[in-house]
């Protein structure tokens, strides 16, 4: 599952084994035109994503992306390996956005499966999982736990 090609129909839960990594590709290069999608789509929530001089006076190389907007980008990367065939998302815990994502930044997703939970049918289960979301430079630049 660690070898960047064309993913298939997804993964179902006797795949799945602690220790697995699963690196989902292809990479994405987020621009400003998602940012202004996404912007448009759901509203600007802080002052450092909408306006390039105030982000700039904070310290910023430039006007950082959206978090929420990188999250859905990175959790995106991961549906069809790890989550095509569930049949829920049970939950997310401790999200943590890392280092800024900028316009031109291409993102790329990394799962490893910390463990699994067969059901008391025996017939399905629980997944956990823990994404990492990278930029171009391999710096992490997010990551979450999901089940």
């Amino acid at each position: 599952m660690s070898s960047p090609q064309a993913t298939g129909g997804g993964n179902f839960f006797e795949d799945f084994r602690p220790g697995t990594v699963i690196e989902h590709w292809p990479a994405r290069t987020l621009t400003d035109a998602d940012q202004t999608l996404y912007t448009g789509l759901f509203g600007g929530r802080h002052a450092p994503q909408n306006s390039a001089e105030f982000a700039k006076a904070l310290g910023f190389a430039a006007r950082p992306l959206d978090d929420m907007l990188v999250f859905h980008i990175v959790f995106g990367k991961t549906v069809q390996d790890v989550s095509l065939n569930a049949i829920a998302n049970l939950g997310y815990a401790d999200c943590r956005f890392l280092a800024p994502v900028y316009s031109g930044d291409t993102l790329h997703a990394r799962t490893e499966v910390i463990g699994t939970r067969e059901n008391a049918n025996r017939e399905s289960g629980i997944v956990y999982v823990r994404s990492r979301g990278f930029n171009q430079r391999g710096e992490e630049v997010l990551t979450f736990a999901r089940w």
